[in-house]
């Protein structure tokens, strides 16, 4: 594997934060703002980023099905046409457009037309609305400028996973950035997908399963023929601690670029505490001394590497540096900045619930089906109000989150304890599973403004996730009511130190 090493000083990493980048000497952003969500990391947020010079994050979580919804919301403007022109396969964006693009909803009570659920029988069409919406998302965050964009996938969503890698790819992103797992495939799946090669991968499937019988996701990148070579871009693995970033590097497929090390303040999934889990009066798991990042076993790795979970200040951003990050990931601060992509009225709620007197958050180990620690944050008439919970019908139609299971009669079927607990069980799932789960998945999409519209008008409430120090965005808003991403950016950049060095990359 050739990594890039950078210039020691008094046993500290130095790795380049500012200049222009060069073939083969690239400085990297002290700055990466997080993937959030699905969709509040969307592209005018990380094009306003990636225009400062900055690492500009788009989420890839759901986006076909986000891609869908605007189309019904809004149609097609100039903006989207221009990038729909350069698109390397127009009747995929012709089938797109005719689906959901000729007759917009008449009005914010009207269902949406939804993408079909994805299985590893999913049929090309499926997979090409996948890779164009990748696409559109990545090209609309690069345009007009020549700032670096990267997109936040999640290794335990895996179906989706490698047409939306080939559609970001198709638009020249910058950076991929993979977390909740260890991702030890996706590094060699990029290499291929660079070369537009088919790609397989086994699915992962609960039960026992003897090897012949474990479907394989395919995807054949040759269909949707690039206009130009493609570039590989760079991979960061978004991991907990320095034990999983080794297994990364030792085990990946294809060259791993640095890592996100993200402590267990962060907002949305967090890993779990290494050995047995014991829980807080809140019911939240308990990080010990296992869980500390060892920063200088993450040094002798040789790889830049970012810090992310509770940055907030410019003193978050000089101590990272200090310990040989290259700099810091944020996502808190970007989350409730104007061009975030959650929902003007409830950002606008929770920006008020800090100035008036804070929000609370919690890590609950129930409410996601993955099995991972999620930070919820308290906000009456989203899921974590419980008489909002209990009055939501359970419904699982987006099923990004269900996982394969081995039937009986040697298939393979998918399941999710959000789903229905009757339905769960008739699956084979066990009853306790489903206690206290939540539909993340079309909570999310509500709380980025797309939610659902059930039977009689029913609306799907949102959910909101967020880091520990949400009530750190209140020096944001001091003397204003409100603050953009650039005010972030400049609120924290006076916590660099020292001078950037060359970056003299050695094969190793």
């Amino acid at each position: 594997m050739a990594i890039a090493r950078g210039a020691t000083n008094g046993g500290t990493t130095r790795w380049p934060v500012t200049g222009d980048t060069t073939p083969g000497s690239r400085a990297l952003p002290w700055l990466i703002q997080g993937g959030m969500g699905i969709a509040i990391s969307d592209w005018k947020l990380a094009r306003t980023v990636s225009m400062t010079g900055q690492l500009g994050v788009v989420s890839g979580t759901g986006i076909e099905t986000v891609f869908v919804r605007r189309l019904q919301d809004v149609g097609v403007d100039d903006a989207l046409r221009d990038v729909l022109g350069r698109f390397p396969d127009q009747s995929v964006v012709e089938k797109a457009l005719a689906r959901y693009a000729t007759s917009p909803r008449p009005d914010e009570n009207t269902p949406y037309r939804t993408v079909p659920m994805l299985t590893h029988r999913n049929v090309h069409a499926v997979q090409d609305l996948m890779v164009l919406a990748a696409f559109v998302e990545v090209a609309l965050a690069k345009a007009g400028h020549d700032g670096q964009v990267g997109m936040n996938l999640l290794t335990k969503v895996q179906i989706p996973t490698v047409p939306t890698l080939y559609g970001a790819m198709l638009a020249g992103v910058d950076y991929i950035l993979m977390g909740a797992g260890i991702p030890v495939h996706i590094p060699g799946v990029l290499d291929q997908l660079a070369r537009v090669e088919e790609v397989t991968m086994p699915l992962d499937v609960v039960g026992d399963a003897e090897k012949e019988r474990i479907p394989l996701l395919r995807f054949d990148s040759a269909r949707i023929t690039p206009t130009a070579q493609l570039r590989r871009p760079e991979f960061l693995g978004v991991i907990s601690s320095h034990v999983l970033a080794n297994a990364l590097a030792r085990r990946s497929t294809g060259t791993v670029n640095g890592f996100v090390v993200e402590n267990p303040t962060a907002g949305g999934h967090n890993a779990p505490p290494r050995g047995s889990l014991i829980l807080d009066e809140e019911g939240g798991p308990v990080y010990g001394e296992r869980d500390r990042v060892d920063y200088a076993a993450m040094r002798d790795l040789g790889l830049p590497f970012w810090l992310a979970g509770g940055i907030t200040t410019a003193d978050h951003v000089r101590a990272a540096l200090e310990v040989g990050a290259t700099g810091v990931q944020v996502g808190t601060l970007f989350a409730y900045c104007a061009e975030s992509g959650m929902e003007p009225g409830l950002r606008r709620e929770i920006i008020d619930h800090v100035i008036h007197g804070g929000v609370h958050v919690t890590t609950s180990v129930r409410a996601s089906s993955t099995g991972y620690p999620f930070k919820v944050a308290d906000v009456e008439g989203t899921l974590s109000d419980e008489t909002t919970y209990e009055g939501r019908p359970r419904i699982c139609d987006l099923g990004y989150l269900r996982e394969a299971y081995m039937k009986a009669d040697g298939g393979v079927g998918y399941r999710c304890p959000s789903e229905p607990q009757d339905q769960f069980v008739a699956k084979g799932g066990e009853s306790a599973e489903t206690v206290e789960r939540v539909c993340l998945c079309n909570a999310l999409m509500s709380t980025a403004g797309f939610p659902q519209i059930r039977r009689g008008g029913y609306r799907e409430p949102p959910i909101v996730t967020s880091g520990d120090s949400i009530n750190e965005i209140a020096p944001l808003l001091v003397g204003r009511s409100d603050y953009g991403a650039c005010d972030v950016i400049d609120f924290l950049k006076s916590g660099l130190i020292d001078a950037p060095v060359v970056l003299d990359p050695q094969p190793v």
